[in-house]
This record gives structure tokens, sequence and C-alpha cells, in this order.
């Protein structure tokens, strides 16, 4: 096989100045959207919740309307490197998809989370995420202009597509779809694939953790009183 042409997979391909450290931590840092990726796999796969499911899906038409406006705009990247999977970079991708991700989660954060509770830990607790979040978005988009894979204009566009189209996907989901969750939960299709409405759970974590204590234990009596017969 000497004469095929071989090309690397650049969703995980990112190449950074030899000997330089802050351009190798920043091209580590530009792999986030590919966790949050793999993160999003794994929770649907095994959570299986309406409301992860309807954000990945939200993700997913951000990354569509990247692709499409980059082929329409067809800007060229400041530098052109051999195996990127487009040309193109304006918008930047993985600015608008970190944005995206980082909008959603802070308006999820305020709008949805705080029922939760009202101290001042669980406040301190999310400021801190969301703070988390929003640093993670600016070193990734920082990170696309440091290693010359994308102008400051592309990272600046695809910030502000990021943010409009992840507010405005948050809205739809909050007011519109997430009323009828209970009512998809219930279609004989999701029945069966196990999907699940927990929107109205304050905090599934602990509703998972005390509904297995409270099984476990009840079982464990059972299974005491059979052994004592």
């Amino acid at each position: 096989m000497a004469d095929v042409e071989w090309k690397p997979f650049s969703l995980t391909y990112v190449e950074y100045p030899i000997g330089d450290v802050i351009g190798k931590f920043l091209a580590v840092v530009s792999l986030a959207p590919l966790a949050i990726i793999v993160g999003f796999v794994t929770l649907i796969l095994f959570r299986r919740d309406l409301h992860t499911i309807t954000f990945f899906t939200g993700m997913l038409l951000n990354e569509v309307i990247n692709l499409i406006m980059k082929n329409v705009i067809r800007e060229p990247r400041p530098v052109m490197r051999t195996g990127l999977y487009t040309e193109y970079g304006m918008p930047s991708s993985h600015s608008q998809m970190m944005w995206f991700f980082a909008s959603y989660s802070v308006l999820f954060f305020v709008f949805r989370l705080r029922h939760i509770s009202n101290s001042l830990v669980e406040l301190l607790w999310k400021v801190a995420v969301a703070v988390t979040v929003l640093c993670i978005a600016c070193a990734v988009s920082y990170s696309r202009v440091y290693l010359l894979y994308h102008t400051w204009a592309q990272v600046l566009c695809g910030t502000l597509l990021g943010v409009v189209l992840g507010c405005g996907w948050f809205t739809v989901v909050h007011l519109i779809l997430t009323p009828v969750f209970p009512s998809i939960a219930s279609w004989s299709v999701c029945e069966r694939l196990m999907v699940r409405d927990t929107s109205l759970i304050p905090n599934i974590m602990w509703f998972e953790y005390t509904q297995a204590r409270t099984e476990n234990r009840a079982r464990n009596r059972k299974l005491a009183s059979i052994k004592s017969q």
C-alpha cells in the first residue's frame, strides 16, 4: 500500500510549534469540542434523557449551519495546512461550538437550576461552573488564533454565531419543547428505547441516589426475611 495517499483525521489532528509549551497546551485545549461530543454521546446512551438529546441535537444543527456558512462565504484560513477537514475558516467551527455550548449551559444554570435551592453554596457552585465553561470557551477560541487555524475575524464571527444560536436554541427548548417532553416520553418508541423526561426533577443525581438506596434496602430486607424462614 505504498502508493496509497494517507490523510490525518483532522478532528484530533492539531499542530503546534515545536518547543512552544503554550502552543502545546492550547492544542490540547482545542480538543475540548471533541470531549464534549464524547460526553454527550455517553450521557445519551446511559441516561437517555430528552433534554440531553435536544441539547445535543442543537449542537448538531449548530455544526450544520457552520458548515453551510463556510461553503457559502469560502474565506480561506490564515495558513493553509495539508489534511484539514475543510480549507475554509469563516466562521470558526471550534469557536461556534464552544460558545453555543457555553451560552446554552449558562442559561441552563440560571433558568433551569434556580429551583434546586437558594443556599449560598449552591449559588457559588453554579457561578463556578458557569465561569469555568466560559473560560474554556475563551481558551479554545484563543487557541484557534494562536495556532494560526483562524483569524480573529473568523473566531469572533464563530463566537457571535454560537452565542446567538445557543441562546435561541435554549429558548426553543425551554419554552416550546420542555412542556411537551412528558407527551414525547410516553410515545411507544421512547418507552422501548427507555427515553425519559427528568425535566421536573430538580437534582437528578440525588434523586437516583436516594431511589437506588431505598430499593437496595428493600431488597436486603426481603432477602433477609427469606433467609430467616
